[in-house]
Parts: structure tokens; sequence; C-alpha cells
């Protein structure tokens, strides 16, 4: 059995990590924190475990052997050093962290300390993204040529745990970043899982059209990021990450190959549709995309708890993603310097 700390008790671990957990045979929830200290004994309470004063605290407690990271952005990566130091197993939310030196420095207490971590990138495990890799890398759709994938909706305001304008997504000193950070490494994270190679050049533009906070200023954050991205074998496509899709939230990828468009989750009732290039259409079945207001099992705790069990290498590794951050602070760089940003590391 493993023993589980969750660190952070806002809206994610509640909606996920939490109620995943629970669900889980081969782990017991036994620990909590959150800043909110009357939070985390509510939830110990309801759950049977035990509030902590402190992450230290928790992180101190030998009974415990993996924690989840659910905490502000900021904060990832101090508390997943001093985790994996520990000697506990780590699953991070993302983003991983909001330098890429802090990501290397994870990654590297990972490997020092002889503990896992993974980061919580679950579109992974989505059942169509995973038959699209299948597809592409088994050569049905052909050649891929070009790619456009979208994450969008109208905000974390309303979904945050503290719900407002004030949420700490829209806070520098705590988010770092906005929508690209939130949605944006998502998309990239799952379109190199899909095709099989790495954004190489990146041509972006982050900006802020329409959020603002409680004082009715615009955030200091990114609310919109569109970039141009060049994988290491060629194909180009872009990538989108909004928070003022005011409207159907969009999580859609459109893969366009020799031999077809492959839709993935931009049709509600056909989650992967075939366009054949005589325009006929086939529809593979595959699961529905979670939503903000539809929050279905992820897969995520599961995985991370079968690594544990069976003593494996995550597949969603610290080490996996970072090609997939070095692609959000790179478009971070484009953006800043109206410039192409090429990343060396992504070459192979």
């Amino acid at each position: 059995m493993i023993n589980i700390g969750v660190i952070g008790c806002g809206k994610i671990a509640q909606v996920r990590h939490i109620p995943e957990y629970l669900d889980n045979k081969d782990c017991k929830l036994v620990g909590l924190y959150d800043l909110n200290l009357d939070r985390a004994k509510e939830l110990a309470e309801k759950y049977g475990a035990k509030a902590y004063s402190s992450y230290e605290e928790l992180l101190n407690d030998p009974s415990i052997d993996a924690v989840s990271i659910c905490t502000s952005n900021a904060t990832h990566c101090e508390i997943a050093v001093k985790a994996l130091e520990a000697k506990k197993h780590v699953l991070c939310e993302k983003p991983m962290a909001i330098t890429l030196e802090e990501c290397e420095k994870m990654v590297k207490a990972s490997h020092d300390n002889g503990r896992y971590l993974m980061i919580g990138q679950n579109q992974r495990l989505a059942k169509a993204h995973m038959v699209a890799r299948e597809m592409v890398q088994s050569g049905k759709l052909g050649k891929v040529l070009s790619f456009r994938t979208t994450f969008g909706h109208g905000g974390p305001e309303t979904w945050s745990i503290d719900a407002g304008k004030n949420t700490w997504f829209f806070s520098k000193q705590k988010a770092a970043m906005g929508a690209m950070a939130d949605l944006g490494i998502h998309k990239t994270d799952v379109i190199q899982y899909i095709l099989g190679s790495k954004v190489y050049k990146t041509s972006a533009v982050l900006t802020t059209l329409d959020k603002r906070d409680g004082e009715g200023n615009l955030i200091e954050v990114d609310d919109n990021a569109i970039c141009i991205y060049t994988m290491n074998d060629g194909v180009i496509g872009t990538m989108t990450a909004s928070w003022t899709f005011y409207g159907a939230e969009d999580n859609s990828t459109i893969i366009y190959g020799t031999n077809g468009i492959l839709r993935l989750y931009d049709d509600v009732e056909n989650s992967v549709k075939w366009v054949h290039t005589d325009g006929s259409v086939e529809c593979i079945e595959a699961d529905k995309i979670q939503t903000n207001d539809n929050q279905t099992k992820s897969g995520i705790i599961d995985a991370f708890i079968d690594c544990l069990v069976n003593d494996r290498e995550p597949e969603i590794s610290g080490d996996s993603v970072l090609s997939a951050m070095r692609a959000v602070f790179a478009s971070i760089e484009s953006s800043e310097k109206h410039q192409e940003v090429v990343i060396e590391e992504n070459k192979e």
C-alpha cells in the first residue's frame, strides 16, 4: 500500500487528485496540507487523513511514500526538490516549474535521490490522442505535413477554488505565466507525444487581450498565446492557448497528412474523425475530452500509482516533459524579442 500526501488542496486536488487516490486500491490518502489550514483540516476530517501545519512537516513524516504537488506554479520547484530529497516520489501538477533551470533542478533531484518525478500532463492519456499517436507512427496517416492544436476556454477565474478576478492564476508572482503555462503546455506536450517529434523552432505572440483583475487593470500574465511551431522533423503547425474563448471550450487537434486529415476532439459526438483523401469520413471510437465543467477520471493518478507499485519509471516523467517546457520558455522569449527562437536541445 502506497501512502500518499497531497500538498495544496485547491480545485485540482479536490476534483482530480484526492478522489482518484481514494478510488485506487493500491494507495491510501494519509496526509494533506494547504496554506488555508482550515481547508486542509476539513478535507482531512472528511477523508480520514491527517492535516499538517506545514508542507515540511508532511514531508518529514516517514510513513508517507509519495506526494502530489497541487500548489501555485511558482512553488513547484521548491516543494518538489524538498520532497525528492525527503525520499518521496512526486507527482507535480503542470506547468512543471516557472524557469527551465527550475525544471532541470527537479529532474536532477529525482535522479540524485532515486525517486520518481511525474508531471500531470494528462492529455497524453486521452484515448483519442493515443489513437492518433498509433495512426501517425504506424504510417496510416501517411506523411504528416502540418497540424493545428488549440486549447481555449473562458478562463480560470470561475474554476479556481478561490474564484474571482483576484485568483492566483492572474498573479505574475504566483503563476509567472498565464494561458501559455496553464493550457499551452498541454497542447505543446501532446503534439510532441502524438507526432513523436520535438518543437525545434517557435515564433510566438503572447499577449493580454481582455482579462482584468479586481481593480479593473489588465492582468499581469498572458491570456492568449499563438505559436507557430516547426518540429525537428520539419512538420509545421500552430498552437493556440486562450483564456478568452467565451463560449464552448475548444480542446481540439487537427493533423494533416498525405493520407487525409485526423480531427481530434473537435466534434462532441465523435472524438476521432479520419477524413480520407476522397472525402469520406471514418469515425473511430474513443473517449470524450475533459472540460472544466465535466471532470472525468484523468488516468494520471492510476498511472502514477502503477509506476510506484511496479517500480517503473513513469512515461510522463520530468525528463520527458523537459522538451515541451523548453518550447514554452522559447515561445515566451520569441514573443518578447519579436523573433523566431531555435531550441538547439530539441534538435535531435
